[in-house]
C-alpha cells in the first residue's frame, strides 16, 4: 500500500510541474505577443509624428522673410495666391533625437536607386542607394580594404552579401574599367589574374622595350613564358586605347636604339640603317625590308601589327 500512494503522489507531482510549465509558456508567449505589439504600435506612434508638420503659419510673405532669419533650423516655404493676396505658407521642422530617427530610417521602406557603378571604386553610401543595407555595404568595404578585387562582373555576383535577386538588377549597371595596357603601371598588372609581381614587371619592361607602347594586346604573349593560357585569362580584362599609343619611329631612330625593339635586335637594327640611306623614303616599308632578308624571319609579320610612324618628307 505505501508504494502505491507514494507512486501516485510521484504522479501528481509531475503533473502539477507540467502544469506549472505550460502555464509559464503561456504567459512566455502571450508577454511575447504584447511586447511586440507595444514596439510596432511605438514606431508607428514615432512614424506619424515626424511625417506631420510640426507647426504651420499662413502670414504675409514680407513679414515671413524677416522672422525666419532669426528662426534657427530647417523650414519648408511655399508661397500662393489667397484672395488675390500673395501669402507664406511656413512648415517648421525640428529637430528629433537621434534614437527616433534611427527607429524611422529602420522602419520606413528605402528607396532603391539604379545607376552605374564600379565596385572597386563605389562608396559606402552610394552602395546603400543600390539596395544594400549598411551592413553588407561596409562588409563589401571591408572586402576591398583586405585586397579584394572585382576583376569582372561575375565576381561581384560571388560576394555572399550579393542576392542573386540583387545581382540580377545591378548587373546592367556594373561598370568595371578594362586596364589599357598603356597607360597602367606594375601595381595595376599585378592585380590581373594568374600574373603576380613578376609577370608584372616584365610586361612594363616588355612595353619599353617596344618604344613606350603595345600596339595590339596580344604582344603580351612574345614576352618569355607568358604563354596562351595565361594570356586567355585576362584577354577579357585589358584593352589598347589607339589616344594611348605613340606611333613606333622606325624610319628615324638610330641603330642603337632599334636595337632594344624586340622584333628587331642588333642585325636588323644595322640593316634597316643601310636600307633607309640606299633607298628612297618611297620604298620604306615593312615589306621590302622582308623582302631584302633585313629581318628574321616572323618578325616582319610581328612588326607590320605596330603602329609605325610614316618616313618624314622634306
Amino acid at each position: 500500500m505505501g508504494k502505491g500512494k507514494s507512486g501516485d503522489g510521484e504522479r501528481n507531482g509531475l503533473k502539477s510541474s507540467f502544469a506549472a510549465g505550460v502555464a509559464a509558456l503561456v504567459f512566455l508567449v502571450i508577454g511575447y505577443q504584447a511586447a511586440l505589439f507595444i514596439h510596432k504600435a511605438s514606431v508607428l506612434r514615432i512614424l506619424e509624428r515626424k511625417d506631420a508638420p510640426d507647426t504651420v503659419f499662413v502670414i504675409d510673405k514680407a513679414l515671413a522673410e524677416s522672422i525666419l532669419k532669426s528662426v534657427p533650423g530647417e523650414n519648408q516655404v511655399q508661397t500662393q495666391s489667397v484672395r488675390g493676396r500673395e501669402v507664406c505658407v511656413v512648415r517648421k521642422k525640428t529637430s528629433h533625437e537621434p534614437e527616433v530617427e534611427a527607429v524611422r530610417q529602420k522602419a520606413l521602406p528605402r528607396s532603391v536607386e539604379n545607376f552605374n557603378f564600379n565596385p572597386n571604386t563605389v562608396s559606402v553610401a552610394d552602395l546603400v542607394r543600390l539596395g544594400f543595407s549598411e551592413r553588407q555595404a561596409v562588409s563589401i568595404d571591408n572586402y576591398r580594404k583586405k585586397g579584394g578585387v572585382f576583376r569582372r562582373r561575375s565576381d561581384f555576383a560571388k560576394s555572399f552579401v550579393v542576392a542573386d535577386s540583387v545581382y540580377a538588377r545591378l548587373e546592367p549597371y556594373i561598370d568595371i574599367p578594362l586596364i589599357d595596357l598603356n597607360a597602367a603601371d606594375s601595381a595595376d598588372f599585378d592585380r590581373l589574374p594568374g600574373i603576380g609581381g613578376y609577370f608584372a614587371a616584365r610586361m612594363v619592361e616588355f612595353r619599353e622595350a617596344l618604344g613606350g607602347y603595345y600596339s595590339y594586346k596580344e604582344q603580351l604573349m612574345d614576352i618569355y613564358r607568358f604563354d596562351r593560357e595565361k594570356f586567355d585569362a585576362l584577354s577579357d580584362l585589358v584593352t589598347v586605347s589607339a589616344g594611348n599609343v605613340r606611333p613606333y619611329r622606325l624610319w628615324s631612330l638610330p641603330a642603337d636604339s632599334l636595337r632594344l625593339h624586340p622584333y628587331i635586335g642588333s642585325y636588323a637594327a644595322r640593316g634597316i640603317v643601310l636600307f633607309r640611306e640606299n633607298n628612297p623614303p618611297a620604298m620604306w616599308t615593312v615589306e621590302a625590308l622582308d623582302e631584302a632578308g633585313v629581318l628574321k624571319d616572323g618578325m616582319a609579320e610581328k612588326l607590320s601589327r605596330c603602329r609605325i610612324a610614316p618616313p618624314a618628307t622634306d
